[in-house]
């Protein structure tokens, strides 16, 4: 079964970006599956943050629209989030998953500093 392993989380100063990588243990994978990242915070349920689809589209949450990037690499095993403008809101744990195949990565951890 395909693994993930996620990476570039870290701690950061409010208004700094950060860029996330999730590695898939075989090629191509995000081309036959939509790729997603959650993040989870302190005390918190893990949240949807976004998605992209084997179609290219690419579906964000609220809290995250117009300052996150979800993509992926050109041999589909590799997805990025891009994260900019970052806050101590956006501090938690960050998760890669496929939700096809209902596997995930260990996590990421993501410390905004105040």
């Amino acid at each position: 079964q395909v693994q993930l392993v996620e990476s570039g989380g870290g701690l950061v100063q409010p208004g700094e970006s950060l860029r996330l990588s999730c590695a898939a243990s075989s090629r191509n994978t995000f081309f036959f599956n939509d790729v997603a990242w959650y993040r989870q915070a302190p005390g918190k349920e893990r949240a949807w943050v976004a998605t992209h689809s084997v179609n290219r589209e690419r579906s964000y949450a609220d809290s995250v629209k117009g300052r996150f990037r979800i993509d992926r690499d050109d041999h589909g095993n590799t997805a990025y989030l891009d994260m900019n403008n970052l806050s101590t809101e956006d501090t938690g744990t960050y998760y890669c998953n496929l939700s096809q195949l209902g596997v995930w990565g260990q996590g990421t951890q993501v410390t905004g500093s105040s």
